[in-house]
């Protein structure tokens, strides 16, 4: 005979996911998988110079992590006010020390060096990061899909 509780367990119960489980038998680690995170080409801060080869296209709910080189060349700053709130900021690492924001506005360099940003593409959209003042070729159209 079946038993009543053993049919209601059967239906509630989940779908087992064998594939699914690291070799430690952890379960999926969702947006924080180490296969849902890409790293992007990076940013270059150089007077006069543009700031990539090509826009970028993201996609809602992958991690990124990007590299923004600045040469030195002049005291340069990045804004993206739409961009930045359009994402989750996981951290900014700058020589080694880890920042860890609630928000960000835009970014400054003063003299030569590297910063890296690691964030969570969240609402799509169509942005631009850009150097105030620097004309065209100092934009960086990002697209969140």
């Amino acid at each position: 005979m079946i038993r009543p509780f053993a049919i209601a367990l059967a239906l509630v119960a989940p779908p087992a996911l064998a594939d699914d489980h690291d070799e430690a038998g952890f379960g999926p680690a969702g947006v924080l998988s180490s296969g849902n995170k890409h790293d992007l080409p990076p940013i270059l801060l150089s007077a006069g110079m543009p700031l990539a080869e090509a826009p970028l296209t993201l996609r809602s709910g992958s991690y990124y992590e990007i590299e923004i080189e600045a040469d030195g060349s002049q005291e340069l700053a990045l804004t993206a006010p739409e961009f930045f709130r359009a994402i989750w900021i996981d951290e900014i690492v700058i020589e080694g020390l880890e920042i860890r924001p609630l928000g960000l506005d835009s970014v400054e360099f003063d003299e030569a060096g590297v910063m890296e940003i690691g964030f969570l593409a969240i609402k799509p959209g169509r942005y631009e990061i850009q150097v105030p003042g620097g004309g065209e070729s100092q934009r960086l159209a990002v697209t969140i899909e």
